[in-house]
């Protein structure tokens, strides 16, 4: 029977929460990025984000995608309309749609009960996409496709924006049957539903317009090319990969080159290995990962080589939930490996943030012959958000005091780790002429020769540490906090890394209802910005620290570098993001 068609009384127009949803291998994530990119192109505000288990086949996944007229931070804590490739994800998901919200699903192989669903006031679309899809070839991913017509015409959208970008994903022929497939979704849901659903997306004044919808992965990895890497090897580790399958199949077009390597150890050796010989170089990882490199990262630390390592976090100890998201290795990042040496750490918030930190990192590892690293979590190196054009030009190479063969000017006897002002010694590379470069993992002099002489140990100790001086001082230079909202405020949040979208929507809800409230982002963690921190925390009038671990690691550096404690904490360890609607509400419980 035919639904019976009429129009909603009140349509509420580019504002829409969508999840889609089924079995992994089911091209879940895919399924959502196009839709979204669909929703990009028509000038709407886009974020994407996706939920996986640690399983190749089987198990739940889903992508959620949020477009909105204006500028959106994270995704939402509730959906309007869910596209259910199976019954499971009906069951899953149904109270997190709102009331009114939809779920389209194959009611010819899905049979769901009104016992079952247990809600009265959801709107049910059956569309037939298996059967549609045996009509092109049977090929059972493209029933995905139908459901994103189907959705489209529900939204009243422009299907051209959707054939689009199916033509410049998909190769000529599949391109060609995908478009059919949306099409055969789109023309059965507008025969049969239109006006049912009160939601729906129009084109905006920014269609057209040039922006990207990246991962934070995928951002660090083009922040990297800008930067001018030329050497990326990495092991496989959930969720760091993506930055790998990234870099791979750029190697050529931008001269790099790209190895996965036998294990974290080898590819720590191999970085440090390109970089001593002067090629700007990276590796990335996650925690796991990390712990096997941390003897590596020493190595760089006494041979002061810049590398640069992106750790991507999930939670833990041990294997733990290796699909999800966390926080909990900021300590570990900041004390890895044995011994004393200065480096960087840096936490990115969003993917416009992934691709500058990444050119500043490779930066300040050369110009301070340090480790650097850019810490992650799954949820920022995972999640698609989008950005106006990324400026290539805004910031510079800078490739510190590494020497030509011009610059070199022939000392009879050039010294690696010269002692200097700064700690900061010229840097020639194995195969300057004039120059025979040698380096030491063991305690060595300027020469580079091993040494156990107490002085020269004291005095090489003292001279890498000298560079932390000239790194504090350099990077005020650098937005190493960014403060959001009002300078005074009533409550003041504060954060780092991954956290930072969820609060900005949170912050939204907030002054929405009167509060007024605040947020600084803590953009380098180490060296420690106790001194923009502490100004911050001197005018708040109230304090909440947001993390996603148990411990509230931002909360302890606080204390030990600005000898002040925040007062409250809002800890979330459950592998999961913040929602913003949650936080907020927690927020307003301590205010």
């Amino acid at each position: 029977m035919l639904a019976c068609k009429h129009v909603v009384a009140s349509m509420i127009v580019n504002k829409i929460s969508v999840m889609v949803g089924g079995e992994a291998g089911a091209g879940i994530t895919r399924s959502g990025f196009l839709f979204a990119k669909s929703c990009l192109r028509g000038g709407l505000y886009v974020f994407g984000t996706n939920d996986y288990q640690s399983l190749i086949r089987g198990g739940h996944n889903f992508y959620t995608v949020r477009a909105d007229a204006e500028e959106i931070y994270s995704q939402t804590d509730r959906i309007n309309l869910l596209l259910a490739l199976n019954k499971e994800t009906i069951l899953l998901h149904k109270e997190e749609l709102v009331s009114g919200g939809g779920i389209v699903y194959d009611g010819e192989n899905i049979d769901i009960s009104d016992e079952e669903l247990g809600r009265g006031d959801l709107k049910l679309y059956s569309v037939p996409l298996r059967s549609s899809v045996k009509e092109l070839g049977d090929e059972l991913l493209m029933r995905n496709t139908v459901a994103l017509g189907a959705t489209v015409a529900l939204l009243d959208y422009d299907l051209e924006l959707l054939n689009v970008v199916l033509s410049d994903t998909f190769k000529l022929g599949v391109a060609k049957t995908n478009t059919k497939a949306a099409e055969m979704g789109y023309n059965y849901a507008k025969e049969h539903y239109e006006g049912d659903f009160k939601y729906s997306l129009k084109k905006t004044d920014l269609a057209g317009k040039r922006r990207v919808f990246l991962t934070g992965s995928e951002a660090v990895g083009l922040g990297a090319i800008r930067a001018g890497c030329k050497f990326y090897s990495a092991y496989p580790m959930t969720p760091a990969t993506p930055l790998l399958h990234f870099m791979a199949p750029l190697d050529r077009e931008y001269g790099m080159l790209v190895i996965q390597a036998e294990s974290e150890i080898a590819a720590i050796n191999m970085v440090a290995g390109a970089a001593f010989a002067g090629a700007r170089a990276m590796t990335a990882t996650s925690g796991g990962g990390f712990c096997l490199m941390s003897e590596g990262l020493g190595m760089a630390g006494m041979t002061e080589t810049p590398v640069v390592i992106m750790l991507a976090q999930r939670p833990g100890p041990s294997t733990g939930l290796p699909t999800y998201s966390g926080q909990g290795d900021l300590r570990f990042v900041i004390h890895a490996s044995q011994g004393e040496f200065p480096r960087v750490v840096m936490a990115p918030g969003d993917v416009e943030e992934c691709f500058y930190r990444t050119i500043e990192a490779f930066n300040l590892a050369e110009k301070f012959q340090i480790p650097v690293i850019i810490i992650t979590a799954k949820y920022l190196a995972e999640t698609h958000g989008e950005a106006g054009p990324l400026d290539q030009n805004r910031i510079g190479i800078d490739r510190g005091l590494l020497l030509t063969d011009d610059e070199y000017v022939g000392e009879k006897d050039y010294k690696r780790h010269k002692f200097t002002e700064d700690g900061v010694s010229p840097r020639a590379t194995p195969g300057t002429r004039g120059a025979i470069v040698r380096t030491n993992a063991d305690e060595h002099n300027e020469n580079g020769y091993t040494t156990e002489d107490p002085e020269t140990t004291t005095k090489m100790n003292d001279k890498r540490f000298m560079k932390l001086d000239a790194l504090v001082s350099d990077l005020q230079n650098y937005e190493t906090t960014k403060l959001y909202g009002p300078k005074e405020a009533d409550v003041t949040v504060l954060g780092w890394g991954s956290t930072k979208g969820p609060i900005r929507e949170a912050l939204k809800i907030l002054n929405a209802e009167g509060l007024s409230v605040n947020y600084q982002q803590i953009v380098y963690l180490y060296p420690f910005p106790a001194a923009n921190v502490k100004g911050v925390l001197k005018s708040a009038k109230k304090t909440i620290v947001v993390e996603n671990n148990k411990t509230s690691q931002l909360s302890s550096l606080i204390r030990e570098h600005c000898l002040m404690t925040p007062e409250n904490k809002i800890l979330k360890y459950d592998g999961r993001p913040f929602n913003p609607g949650e936080l907020s509400r927690r927020i307003m419980e301590v205010t």
